[in-house]
């Protein structure tokens, strides 16, 4: 947790402080985002809604499209030397097992989010795209046993489906449209559990990896780290195994299509894998970091003057007062507004004993105020609530601490994320 002892002189001024910086960016307006989750400017998802079963929205991605495509050209080829009497008829049939086959992902995800929700860690929506699905869990489990579970009936689920339709094949003979829908979703399905429970991020085996060595050493991150790299190994395993491997069973050749639809596919898989196995870690890091991330020691020291003094001497005085913020207050003292630092910098140095202070701030709105003892995600739950640049950061008797300027929060929450 931050310090809570009052700072003996200076607050934080940053690299951005508005009395040190003549040239700098204009600071973004878009508080950090929280691990694992969307910030306040993130988008909702792309594509189409299609339901929400238990309360969760499912959305189809466009990308959906591109696999679907694909699946019923490669599937539909397949057709034609097992059933050669449906004609053009078979990429209907085939388009039909895409849908099934996304039906069975959707309830492999619908899985994890039953869990998700029975633990009560919230589920913002689910989505299908090119990769398959995602679920988008809001928080993580609490225990390694409730992360093992969480990420492990996900596959088995995919094996349930696979063994049902495996027996259902025993109902319908192998060369009608039944059975070689059901033996295509057969084998399916059991890939996607096989996949799914290779023990690397951001796979769910590599959850249960993650999991175990929490269990075993009794540090989250540790686990992380552990099942991060070992993502990133199979990741390479994935780019280099995957096209010999097809090659050796169809005896396809380098250069041919077949081949290289293999080395496209194995180098799609090892990207998304190593890039997931990566944003793991720097989630990791975000959550472990989240404790000491506090209002208390992030905030810039502040002088406050009227509205109509002018931005020069305002300047001035924080320069003397050694602060990096500037606070407009009223007749009676009392802080109405803030200081843009974005559109200082935009004032030329010659203009800036002619511009009135208060023409650049923003008014102060309930949800600007941030009690000075905020820190974690707690704070993090505050500024995505009332995006802005600046806020004003005020002691227990609502007397003025000093301002917390999100680019300082951007700069903490990015040097967790580049240390190696």
């Amino acid at each position: 947790m931050a310090d809570k002892t009052e700072p003996s002189g200076d607050h934080t001024t940053g690299e951005g402080a508005m009395v040190s910086d003549t040239t700098g960016q204009q600071t973004s307006q878009e508080p950090p985002r929280q691990p694992g989750g969307p910030g306040p400017g993130h988008r909702p998802a792309g594509g189409i809604l299609m339901g929400r079963p238990f309360g969760v929205p499912v959305y189809v991605g466009p990308s959906w499209f591109l696999i679907a495509a694909l699946i019923t050209w490669l599937f539909g080829r397949q057709l034609a030397d097992v059933l050669p009497d449906l004609g053009f008829t078979r990429y209907l049939i085939a388009f039909c097992f895409a849908v099934a086959f996304y039906g069975s992902v959707l309830i492999h995800e619908l899985a994890h989010t039953l869990v998700a929700l029975r633990y009560r860690l919230g589920v913002r929506r689910i989505q299908l795209q090119f990769f398959g699905g995602v679920s988008e869990i809001e928080k993580e489990a609490e225990t390694p046993g409730r992360e093992f579970w969480l990420a492990f009936v996900g596959p088995l689920l995919s094996l349930a489906i696979g063994g049902i339709c495996w027996l259902l094949t025993d109902l319908v003979r192998f060369d009608t449209v039944p059975g070689v829908l059901l033996a295509g979703l057969t084998v399916a399905n059991l890939v996607v559990a096989v996949f799914n429970l290779l023990p690397g991020l951001p796979l769910d085996g590599g959850r249960m990896l993650r999991a175990v060595v929490w269990g075993v050493t009794g540090r989250p991150m540790t686990g992380t780290v552990a099942a991060a790299w070992s993502g990133r190994v199979l990741a390479l395993v994935v780019l280099f195994g995957l096209p010999l491997y097809g090659d050796a069973q169809h005896g396809g050749r380098p250069g041919t299509g077949e081949s290289l639809l293999n080395t496209s596919l194995a180098a799609f898989l090892a990207v998304v894998i190593w890039s997931g196995a990566g944003t793991a870690v720097r989630n990791a890091r975000l959550k472990e970091a989240l404790p000491r991330l506090g209002v208390r020691d992030l905030s810039r020291r502040a002088v406050q003057v009227t509205a109509d003094t002018p931005l020069a001497e305002a300047l001035r005085r924080a320069r003397e007062a050694q602060a990096g913020a500037v606070v407009i207050s009223d007749g009676h003292g009392d802080p109405i507004a803030l200081v843009k630092e974005a559109a200082v910098l935009q004032v030329p140095e010659h203009r800036r004993p002619w511009v009135a202070a208060g023409s650049l701030a923003r008014t102060l709105e309930p949800g600007l105020r941030l009690a000075v003892d905020l820190d974690g995600e707690h704070l993090l739950a505050a500024l995505r609530a009332n995006p802005a640049s600046e806020y004003l950061v005020v002691n227990p008797d609502g007397g003025v601490y000093g301002v917390l300027a999100v680019a300082d929060v951007e700069r903490r929450l990015s040097a967790v994320l580049t240390r190696r």
